[in-house]
């Protein structure tokens, strides 16, 4: 991609779960309309190869989000380098691999809530005090259709969802008038999670490029009156 000298004079947006996926298109996007993207990624390597590709102001850290002694140490770092986000987004997210509940292991489920759903609360809890002090900002809770409908072979991914539509109507009651925070399901999107589930017939959905142009703009107007409303941003199939 290449570097705009100029330095961006838009919001600064925090992003979790950047090397792939709906968070990497974000990236792009956002920092193509010249905001200030911070985010992270849990590998090493893949945010060592985003840095190269994206540079400052931006800034990516390896960070695991399911980590809450590591997202504090990170909060710490944007806070005091980058500022306070005017948007968060939470998107960094797992899915288990398609089996019926009774042979999902423990250890797998485990990783399925610390990161979708343990996560989004490590966030929340590092850098919404430092946000409600300023009475200012949205958080987008990253949600799923799986979180208003459920599917067989998902149940900790679905459980997980479903945990992030009711923190989110939550936390929204706890926050400034000034403020918002929302569940955003973005629809069924071509991503690496979609084909773990869908094979091939992922490919009869849009890309995470396509969603991002769509998604970001939208995403940037959210405001106060949105707050605690749930939010879809789906794009139609292909083949539609």
């Amino acid at each position: 991609m290449e570097q705009n000298p100029k330095v961006p004079s838009g919001k600064l947006i925090l992003i979790t779960g950047v090397t792939r996926g709906l968070g990497r298109a974000l990236v792009d996007e956002f920092a193509r309309l010249d905001h200030i993207v911070a985010g992270c990624g849990r590998s090493t390597r893949e945010i060592e190869k985003l840095r190269s590709v994206i540079g400052k102001p931006h800034a990516f850290y390896a960070v695991n989000v399911a980590d809450d002694d590591a997202v504090k140490t990170w909060a710490s770092v944007v806070l005091s380098s980058q500022g306070v986000p005017d948007l968060v987004l939470n998107n960094a997210g797992v899915i288990n691999a398609n089996a019926r509940l009774w042979e999902i292991s423990a250890r797998e489920f485990s990783e399925v809530v610390d990161t979708n759903l343990k996560g989004v609360a490590n966030i929340i809890r590092h850098f919404a005090p430092e946000m409600v002090r300023r009475k200012q900002g949205v958080f987008v809770n990253f949600s799923s259709g799986w979180g208003r409908v459920t599917e067989a072979e998902v149940a900790p991914y679905c459980a997980t969802k479903w945990a992030i539509e009711g923190l989110t109507q939550a936390f929204a009651q706890e926050l400034p008038s000034s403020m918002a925070a929302l569940a955003l399901n973005p629809g069924i999107i071509n991503t690496d999670m979609l084909r773990s589930c869908f094979g091939v017939s992922a490919a009869n959905y849009p890309s995470a490029e396509a969603w991002a142009r769509v998604a970001a703009p939208l995403l940037l107007q959210l405001g106060p009156g949105d707050n605690g409303k749930p939010l879809t941003v789906a794009l139609p199939a292909a083949s539609e």
